[in-house]
């Protein structure tokens, strides 16, 4: 009885180890380390801007510049301000290593009236990643 309880553990130890996995990385992990691999390393040049005062209704317009410092080009696969208000423009090309690119911003402060502060959030396949971009200023009231 002894043995027939020792083989049917020695079986179930053999089934349970998998010493021939074959699977694949899972698609987050598997995604991740492509990811990493085409990774490259950005210095911002212009992270953030205070545009004064604006009188309410006037459309404030900058360009963030930032360099590629890596070895692979850097695609910018989204870039999002943090109220509609905002509308940030990513460069369609990629930036090449070396090369300055640029993020077009514009704010509208129409009914804005007071302390503005935006953020704008970039995704792309550098790394560290794209520190938050900062737009900030004061609209005034315009006079009647």
């Amino acid at each position: 009885m002894k043995r027939f309880i020792a083989v049917i553990c020695l079986i179930c130890i053999i089934f349970s180890c998998n010493i021939r996995n074959t699977r694949k990385l899972p698609a987050v992990l598997g995604s991740a380390i492509t990811q990493f691999h085409d990774s490259t390393t950005i210095e911002m040049i212009d992270s953030a801007y205070n545009f004064g005062n604006v009188t309410d209704g006037e459309k404030v317009e900058y360009n963030y510049r930032f360099r590629n410092t890596g070895k692979n080009p850097l695609i910018i696969s989204s870039a999002m301000a943090s109220c509609g208000c905002t509308v940030a423009e990513k460069p369609e090309k990629p930036v090449n290593p070396g090369d300055i690119g640029f993020l077009k911003v514009v704010f509208n402060s129409q009914g804005r009236v007071g302390e503005t502060h935006k953020t704008i959030t970039i995704v792309s396949n550098a790394y560290p990643n794209f520190p938050e971009l900062q737009l900030i200023g004061q609209v005034v009231a315009a006079r009647k």
